[in-house]
């Protein structure tokens, strides 16, 4: 198969091969029935950490592999995405729970709560939304109040990935109502704390295999050592999660899109009507070229903003945004085409394109609805032209 050379290193090339391997083999067998059963692939988790796979994100300085390139994590998460984003979801969120801890951790909370999410030993969560807080996250309800060295917590959490499974979260809590925004602080919180229980696990529409459950806080004691950064610094850090972690959504749509194209292209060459493979039809030989340009194109789009993260760039949140909605209204599009390629055949459980047009709609919701990117894009442009228009 022809693809376009993107300059990948040694590394990033050795994990897209060891993770496609990987997925071929032990997640498509299994990924009907993880959907069907919504059953957490904790099994999976576990052999990807022997594999040395659940570290990419992590400095080697705290167990981890990553040494300034992004891109092994970003093919790992497209190649496991490729077959199925309920499991990818799952491997990624402990990259999105511990983010706040890699940008605004002390060294000690580095040290302590790192090497085990590296080598998969404990997996993490990151817990901002709250029924009446999703898009707006200044809007939070839950509460922090200190305590001489501790922290007690109240409130709930929604909507929350690895909510359940994981061991560690980072939980974003308001420490000053006066001040908005400037007054949420984030704290780690330890599986088990007391005061600290999950609410039932939600029956979603796609990702099924992944958990995602309410977190619930009543008179939870924090011990303030695990607040990260400074009180007030909270929101700070949960938009530079976002900045970093928005291009991981976009691979996961690059991965979808690309599964589901496959399977589109494999179809019409087999699937005959009127005497002839329908790939032959010029009508849906069309349709084919679009979704493959398409994908490529957003896969294109976001690693060039993963390296431009890479690159030490300071302001890349409108490069992040552009490339989780582009590549997430690609995959919806993609998975949709992929379904209507197939026919009355794309609309059973039996053939996977069902499946990946389900899945593919969290993309446009999770990590900012597509209309919120829209608007990071928006106001950067008017910001950048604003000083434009004063030289």
């Amino acid at each position: 198969m022809a693809i376009l050379d993107y300059g990948l290193s040694e590394m990033a090339l050795e994990i897209r091969s060891m993770m496609r391997e990987f997925a071929e083999a032990r997640v498509k067998p299994v990924r009907a029935e993880l959907d069907e059963s919504g059953q957490f692939p904790a099994d999976i988790l576990r052999e990807l950490g022997k594999m040395d796979l659940m570290g990419l994100y992590i400095p080697v300085e705290y167990g981890g592999t990553f040494e300034g390139d992004s891109m092994p994590n970003i093919i790992a998460v497209e190649e496991l995405s490729r077959v199925c984003i309920g499991v990818s979801v799952s491997y990624a969120a402990n990259g999105l729970g511990a983010d706040p801890i890699l940008i605004g951790g002390s060294e000690e909370q580095k040290k302590k709560y790192l090497p085990p999410l590296a080598s998969g030993e404990k997996w993490a969560a990151y817990a901002l939304t709250e029924p009446n807080a999703g898009s707006d996250a200044g809007a939070i309800r839950t509460t922090a109040v200190k305590q001489g060295d501790k922290y007690i917590l109240n409130g709930t959490k929604q909507w929350i990935t690895n909510g359940g499974e994981a061991d560690i979260y980072t939980v974003f809590a308001v420490t000053d109502k006066t001040r908005g925004a400037r007054g949420v602080s984030a704290f780690i919180v330890e599986k088990g704390t007391p005061g600290f229980s999950f609410g039932k696990k939600e029956d979603k529409l796609g990702i099924r295999a992944s958990a995602t459950r309410e977190l619930i806080f009543e008179n939870c004691e924090v011990p303030a050592e695990n607040l990260i950064g400074r009180e007030g610094s909270g929101f700070i850090w949960a938009m530079r999660t976002f900045d970093v972690s928005r291009p991981g959504i976009a691979a996961q749509g690059v991965g979808l899109a690309q599964g589901a194209l496959d399977e589109a292209v494999m179809y019409a060459k087999v699937r005959e009507q009127f005497g002839r493979p329908i790939i032959a039809n010029q009508g849906l030989s069309w349709m084919l070229a679009d979704m493959a340009t398409k994908v490529e194109t957003a896969r294109a789009l976001t690693y060039a903003v993963v390296r431009t993260i890479d690159s030490g760039a300071k302001d890349y949140s409108k490069f992040s945004a552009m490339c989780k909605w582009y590549a997430s209204d690609v995959a919806m599009q993609v998975t949709t085409d992929a379904v209507q390629v197939l026919g009355g055949y794309g609309y059973m459980k039996e053939y996977p394109v069902e499946k990946m047009m389900r899945d593919a709609k969290i993309l446009q919701i999770y990590e900012g609805t597509n209309q919120i990117q829209r608007d990071i894009i928006g106001l950067a442009l008017n910001k950048e032209y604003a000083a434009v228009s004063r030289a």
